[in-house]
């Protein structure tokens, strides 16, 4: 299996802007993700010097960064997905870190629906306080928990040797 270069792997990656199947190979993943790491410190060095920021808050225009994640959010995910392919796992699983997201965000939204309600029933709402605290701050800790193992473990999977030969998921890339 053959290398891929840093210009090879940006060619064939954004060739590939939404092409889910297949594999990719370490390098073609790596080195597309170091070029979208540097592209984007750059972008945002950029915005900071030509949009300077708000004196009132502190924070810039993101126009040129955001503008370039919005374009490379489908051939990284897209990339990804080969690439767990590659080590022979489902590309979807590249998919958990984010559903947790969403996840903790309607279990989030819920609890505090929930607590609304519950405080209409009660003669002192400030009884609600301790257990509302309780059960958002342990609900917080465990996701953020599984949240770094999610990570960690997507982190360990990308970075894996490729399955040698074809897998369930075609030959070999490269």
């Amino acid at each position: 299996m053959v290398a891929m270069g840093f210009v090879q792997s940006i060619k064939v990656c954004l060739s590939k802007y939404a092409v889910f199947s297949g594999r990719a190979t370490r390098s073609e993943y790596w080195w597309f993700a170091l070029f979208v790491i540097l592209s984007s410190i750059v972008l945002a060095f950029l915005d900071q010097t030509i949009f300077g920021t708000n004196p009132d808050t502190g924070n810039g225009a993101n126009v040129l960064n955001s503008g370039f994640q919005l374009a490379v959010l489908l051939p990284m995910l897209a990339a990804g997905w080969r690439r767990l392919h590659d080590t022979g796992r489902p590309g979807w699983y590249l998919l958990l870190p984010m559903a947790l997201g969403v996840a903790t965000m309607i279990a989030l939204l819920s609890g505090v629906a929930v607590f609304s309600v519950l405080e209409g029933g009660v003669d002192d709402p400030e009884v609600l306080r301790g257990p509302a605290a309780f059960l958002g701050l342990t609900g917080m800790i465990v996701v953020w928990g599984l949240q770094l193992v999610l990570s960690v473990m997507m982190i360990w999977w990308l970075t894996r040797p490729s399955q040698e030969g074809k897998n369930a998921y075609g030959p070999s890339a490269a």
